[in-house]
C-alpha cells in the first residue's frame, strides 16, 4: 500500500509498506493492503512501518497526536511529534 507520513508540512516517510501498526485511541491496530477505508484519531505512541512481508526490520516514528486516513489502498498519516 502507498504510505505517506506527514509532520506539519514535512514528509517523514513516503513509500510502499506491507504493514503499518498505529497507536489508535482504542489501542494499537494494524493496516494491510486493501484494508477497509477509515479515518481514525491517533494517540501518543509509535508508528511501526514494515516495508516487506518477510522483512523483520521496521521503521519507527513517534507520534503525540494525529489522524490516519485509508482509502483506495493509500494510507495518509498526519501527525504531531
Amino acid at each position: 500500500m502507498r504510505t505517506r507520513i506527514l509532520n506539519g508540512r514535512e514528509m517523514e516517510y513516503s513509500g510502499e509498506a506491507y504493514q503499518v501498526i498505529l497507536p489508535g485511541l482504542d489501542g494499537e491496530f494494524s493496516v494491510l493492503d486493501f484494508h477497509q477505508p477509515f479515518l481514525y484519531r491517533l494517540r501518543k505512541g509509535k508508528i511501526k512501518v514494515q516495508e516487506k512481508e518477510e522483512d523483520e526490520e521496521e521503521i519507527f516514528l513517534s507520534v503525540r497526536d494525529g489522524l490516519a486516513r485509508f482509502r483506495g489502498n493509500d494510507l495518509l498519516i498526519m501527525k504531531e511529534g
